[in-house]
């Protein structure tokens, strides 16, 4: 797999409870990919591409680093991206 719907991936990652949080975040414009705004769900992401996610009070900036084809724990959704603000800590 190369590239991945914008919500099923923030889904699989655990960004978000449900696929159609997932939807309506991006729809609101509260998603970046490389700098740059997206409000469709169903653009496809790819290997590198950075997410800029804004969720409530906080930014989160993950890399894609990885696909899923189901949304599994916590753990197998950790190696689906590079937390690239922490990596900066």
């Amino acid at each position: 797999m190369e590239r991945q719907r914008l919500d099923k991936w923030l889904w699989h990652a655990r960004v978000v409870k449900a696929r159609t949080s997932a939807a309506a975040l991006v729809e609101a414009g509260h998603v970046r990919i490389n700098g740059v705004r997206e409000k469709a769900p169903g653009h496809s992401v790819k290997l590198g591409d950075v997410l800029t996610i804004a969720l409530d009070r906080t930014v989160r900036v993950l890399k894609v680093a990885g696909f899923s084809e189901r949304r599994g724990d916590a753990t197998a959704a950790r190696v689906l991206y590079d937390d690239l603000q922490n990596d900066k800590e």
